[in-house]
């Protein structure tokens, strides 16, 4: 675990989110001869992966309490 609590993950992945907003209604602007990007949507995309699997295995350990469940399987021929 890579030590984020699970609001620390869902601040994230909301500022990735307004971020991805952000981006693709103003990517790019000119002024005279000048150009600006923001930023690689295909990267912010990556990010919001990344924090949505992040908040989604926080929210699993917090339903849990941290423990994970093992269950004992024993095949046999009938």
């Amino acid at each position: 675990m890579a030590g984020y609590t699970l609001e620390t993950a869902k601040r994230h992945l909301q500022a990735w989110l307004e971020a991805e907003l952000e981006v693709t209604t103003h990517q790019s602007y000119t002024i005279g001869t000048r150009s600006l990007t923001k930023a690689n949507l295909s990267e912010i995309r990556k990010q919001i992966q990344f924090w949505q699997n992040e908040v989604a295995k926080l929210e699993n350990i917090e339903k849990r309490r941290g423990r994970n469940r093992v269950i004992q399987v024993i095949p046999r021929d009938l």
